[in-house]
């Protein structure tokens, strides 16, 4: 499936183009009409009212799966949701219950980092409440105490390479003062981006039944954060070592591994794509998750994503298998 991304040249109907001269005022060349999740006309952008002949579509710079498409000797059957992206083309080359709610685990933090960089600066300062003190079994931590202090960059790199859950209510609460105030700022610019069908209920995507997105939420989310040179910097980490301070002043070192297996070499990375980064996620309501960017021989961006996988094993199995049907 393939989203053009060509200017569509036609007559604009009269009654739209009354309308928007009547919003906009006479004598403009250009017209824009942001997305709007309410406005019925807003998936558009006119353009060149004064000659009536262009519209460009909110999703012209996009891929769009509006339903499964499937791709010769590609099966994924333990895989509860699957997509890959061409992100030069725009094709939609896999796509597989992309539309589908799903706990999305880990794979949260995408948004988390997307929001955390866009209001906060690399420097700002954070420190930990007690609300970092999370007790729920099996949540990954990276061992923060009530009253350390780390920059916005360092929790990043944190959240992003470890995956850790206490370091994202550390960022939440220093961005914007409080986790559901945090919150409501995630699902705000989800929609804004047009990922509709998505709810957040915490930073961290730990289970909740009101916390759940789409694949296709994801891929909105993740091609806007990789519009950020931070965020890229941080997920083609294997490694990050750092030094923090706790509440009385002393320094506290912190070395965390990656958990994208593909760039720690324990699964290689299929010989025809280069695996750039991304995240993972797991949980026992979301199974093993995956997003990844990576390249072709020649340059061309690719985004693909594994939802709700039965192991960790098969995620990397069916990611690989994925990723070679890249030609």
């Amino acid at each position: 499936m393939k989203c053009t991304n060509s200017v569509r040249k036609r007559k604009i109907v009269p009654i739209v183009l009354a309308a928007a001269v009547f919003l906009t005022g006479c004598g403009s060349a250009k017209y824009d009409m942001a997305y709007e999740l309410n406005n019925d006309v807003s998936g558009f952008q006119l353009l060149n009212i004064t000659n009536q002949e262009t519209l460009e579509p909110f999703a012209a710079d996009l891929c769009v799966a509006d339903k499964d498409v499937k791709m010769t000797g590609i099966d994924l059957p333990e895989a509860g949701a699957v997509a890959l992206f061409n992100l030069k083309t725009l094709d939609t080359l896999y796509a597989k219950n992309v539309n589908v709610q799903i706990n999305p685990a880990s794979l949260t933090k995408v948004m988390t980092a997307l929001v955390a960089i866009k209001y906060g600066s690399p420097d700002q300062m954070l420190t930990a409440s007690e609300n970092v003190l999370i007790t729920e079994p099996g949540a990954q931590l990276c061992g923060l105490k009530p009253g350390d202090q780390m920059t916005l960059e360092q929790a990043l790199y944190i959240l992003l390479i470890y995956s850790a859950n206490d370091v994202a209510v550390m960022i939440a609460e220093g961005i914007s003062g409080s986790v559901e105030e945090f919150v409501a700022v995630m699902n705000q610019e989800a929609r804004e981006l047009g990922a509709t069908n998505c709810n957040f209920t915490n930073p961290n995507g730990l289970t909740d039944e009101n916390h759940y997105m789409t694949t296709y939420d994801l891929y909105l989310i993740f091609q806007e954060a990789i519009k950020y040179d931070l965020f890229n910097r941080i997920i083609q980490t294997p490694v990050y070592s750092t030094v923090y301070k706790d509440q009385s002043g002393a320094e506290k070192t912190l070395e965390v591994n990656s958990t994208n297996q593909y760039l720690r070499g324990t699964y290689e990375m299929p010989s025809n794509v280069k695996v750039i980064g991304g995240k993972t996620g797991t949980t026992n309501a979301a199974g093993h998750c995956m997003m990844i960017l990576s390249t072709d021989s020649s340059g061309t961006p690719y985004i693909s994503i594994i939802m709700k996988e039965p192991s960790g094993e098969g995620l990397y199995t069916d990611m690989s298998k994925l990723l070679e049907s890249i030609k």
